[in-house]
C-alpha cells in the first residue's frame, strides 16, 4: 500500500510540471487537425446570427440553457434534476463531449500527449450549426464520440429532435463567444477540486478502462491546467453559480423556478418584440440569495415583498415605489435622444445625449396615480394626464372622464397603470390616445405585472406600442384577477382595501 502510494505521488509530481497550455505539446496536433477536421482553421466562419431571422423563425426558437463548470463537477447530474422538474416541457440535452474531433492515426499513438480539455479539441463549428437548427426549429444529428477509440461512429448518430428547451453542456461551452450568444441563460457548476478529482478517477478507471497513473498523469499535465486557463475564467459569464453541484437542491429549485417564469415571458417575448420585461442577471453564492446587487433577483424579491397578503401598508407602498421607479427609468430608455455635447467643470468636451423633451405621462386613474410620483421624480415639471375607464369583468370599456394635454399629439405617452389584465381598459386609453393624433409608435405602457392574455390583447391590437413590465404573472382566473397577481393594487397602495 505504501508502495503504491508513492508511485501515485510520483506520477503526480512528474506531471505538474511546467505544461504548454496549448492543445499539443509540440505543433503535431495543428497540423493534424487541419488535415482529419472538414473544417480547418484556416476556413472562414459564419457568425451565430449572421443571417436575420424572420419572424416564422423567430417564433419557433427554444430557450437555451447553458451549464458549464470543471471536469466531474456534476454538470450532468444538475441538467438530469432540470430536465426531470421541467417536465411539462420538451427538453433535449447536447453534450459538448459528442463535438469532440476524431483522432488521426499519428495522434493515436500518442494520445498521452493529446490535450482533450482544450477548446480546439472540440469541433466547436458542428457544435454551433447543431444548435442553431435546433433553434430554427429542426432535427439535427448529433454525432457519438467512443472514448475508448477515441473516435467519432461512422454510421451512428444520435437524433435530436426541436425542443422548447434546449441544454448545451461542457467543460466549454461558456469559451467561445458564439456559442454563449445562443444561450438564454448560463449556470455554473461549481464543486471542491478535490471532489472533481476523486469523481474522474472513478469515472474513467470504470467507465472509459484507464488506469488510474494515466488518469492522474493526464489530470496534473492538461485537465487542471487547462481548468485554470479557459473553464473558470468562463465563470464570469455565468447567470448563475451552483455550489456543489446536484447535490444543492435548493439551488436547483431555485433555478427551475426561476425558468418557468422566464420561459412563459421569453415565449411572448419572441412573439412581440414590443414587449420588455426588465432583465437582469443574478448569482447565487452558496444558495443565498444576493439581494444587494440591483438585478433580476432584486426585482423578484421585491415582487415577493407586495405579493405578500400580510406585508403591512407602509411596506407594501414603499417597496412598490422602488419598483415603480425601475420600471420607469426602464421605460424612459425607450424614448428617441440625440447626440448633445457639453462643457465639464474642467472646461473639457463631452458628447452626451439629449432626450426628448416633448414628453408626458397619463395615468389610468386610480391605480395609475400609484405611478406618478416616480416619474416626476425622473422628469421634473412633466405634464401628467388622466383617463378614467369604467372597469367591469371583462368588459372594462366605458369612459368615464378624460383630461389630458392640449398639445399631447405632439409628445410621446408614458401611459401608467400598474396592472395589465385583460387589456380591455388598456386598449380603451390606448385608442382615446390615438384619437388625440399620438401616433401609436409613441406611447409606451408601464406596468408592474401584466397577464398573458393582457400582452395578446394590446399587442394584437396596437403592435407598434411598446410594454415594459417587471414581470410577467401566469394567467387570469374566471375574475378576471391576475394570478398569482398582487390583488387590488390601487386598494392596497392608498390604503381603502379595509
Amino acid at each position: 500500500m505504501l508502495a503504491e502510494t508513492k508511485e501515485i505521488d510520483y506520477v503526480m509530481e512528474a506531471a505538474s510540471g511546467p505544461h504548454f497550455s496549448g492543445l499539443r505539446l509540440d505543433g503535431l496536433m495543428s497540423a493534424a487537425a487541419s488535415s482529419s477536421s472538414p473544417r480547418s482553421s484556416s476556413t472562414p466562419t459564419t457568425p451565430a446570427f449572421s443571417t436575420p431571422l424572420t419572424d416564422s423563425s423567430v417564433l419557433k426558437q427554444p430557450f437555451v440553457i447553458g451549464v458549464s463548470g470543471g471536469t466531474a463537477s456534476g454538470k450532468t447530474t444538475v441538467c438530469d434534476m432540470i430536465i426531470q422538474q421541467l417536465h411539462d416541457h420538451r427538453v433535449v440535452l447536447v453534450n459538448q463531449d459528442s463535438f469532440y474531433r476524431g483522432l488521426t492515426p499519428e495522434e493515436l499513438q500518442r494520445v498521452h500527449e493529446y490535450n482533450f480539455d482544450h477548446p480546439d479539441a472540440f469541433d466547436t463549428e458542428q457544435l454551433l450549426e447543431c444548435v442553431n437548427e435546433l433553434k430554427n426549429g429542426h432535427s439535427v444529428h448529433v454525432p457519438m464520440y467512443d472514448f475508448k477509440t477515441h473516435q467519432r461512429s461512422s454510421n451512428s448518430f444520435r437524433q435530436v429532435n426541436a425542443s422548447d428547451v434546449i441544454i448545451l453542456e461542457g467543460i466549454l461551452v461558456f469559451h467561445d463567444q458564439r456559442v454563449r450568444n445562443l444561450m438564454n441563460m448560463k449556470i455554473f457548476v461549481d464543486t471542491d477540486a478535490d471532489v472533481r478529482l476523486a469523481r474522474r478517477i472513478r469515472r474513467d478507471t470504470v467507465e472509459r478502462g484507464r488506469d488510474i497513473n494515466s488518469v492522474l498523469e493526464q489530470y496534473a499535465k492538461f485537465v487542471k491546467p487547462a481548468f485554470d486557463d479557459f473553464v473558470l475564467p468562463s465563470k464570469k459569464y455565468a447567470d448563475v453559480i451552483i455550489p456543489r453541484g446536484g447535490d444543492n437542491h435548493v439551488a436547483i429549485d431555485l433555478i427551475v423556478q426561476h425558468i418557468h417564469t422566464k420561459l412563459g415571458q421569453h415565449d411572448l417575448c419572441k412573439i412581440y418584440p414590443n414587449v420588455y420585461v426588465i432583465q437582469s442577471t443574478f448569482q447565487l453564492s452558496r444558495t443565498i440569495i444576493n439581494y444587494a446587487c440591483s438585478g433580476r433577483l432584486q426585482i423578484r424579491g421585491m415582487h415577493t415583498l407586495i405579493r405578500d397578503q400580510d406585508i403591512s401598508k407602509h411596506d407594501f407602498v414603499f417597496y412598490s415605489d422602488r419598483l415603480i421607479r425601475l420600471v420607469v427609468e426602464h421605460g424612459l430608455g425607450h424614448l428617441p435622444f440625440t447626440e448633445k455635447q457639453i462643457f465639464t467643470p474642467t472646461g473639457s468636451l463631452y458628447t452626451g445625449v439629449d432626450f426628448c423633451k416633448k414628453l408626458c405621462g397619463v395615468s389610468i386613474v386610480r391605480s395609475g396615480e400609484s405611478m406618478e410620483n416616480a416619474l416626476r421624480a425622473c422628469c421634473k415639471g412633466i405634464k401628467i394626464g388622466k383617463i378614467l375607464i369604467h372597469r367591469d369583468g371583462d368588459n372594462g370599456k366605458q369612459l368615464i372622464y378624460e383630461k389630458l394635454p392640449k398639445d399631447i399629439s405632439e409628445r410621446h405617452v408614458l401611459l401608467l397603470d400598474p396592472v395589465l389584465a385583460t387589456g380591455n381598459s388598456a386598449n380603451q386609453a390606448i385608442e382615446l390616445l390615438i384619437q388625440k393624433g399620438v401616433p401609436e409608435s409613441h406611447i409606451i405602457f408601464l406596468n408592474l405585472i401584466s397577464a398573458p392574455e393582457g400582452i395578446h390583447c394590446v399587442c394584437k391590437r396596437f403592435p407598434s406600442l411598446k410594454i415594459v413590465t417587471s414581470e410577467i404573472d401566469a394567467s387570469l382566473n374566471e375574475e378576471f384577477r391576475v394570478i398569482p397577481g398582487m390583488g387590488e393594487f390601487g386598494d392596497r397602495y392608498f390604503g381603502t382595501d379595509d
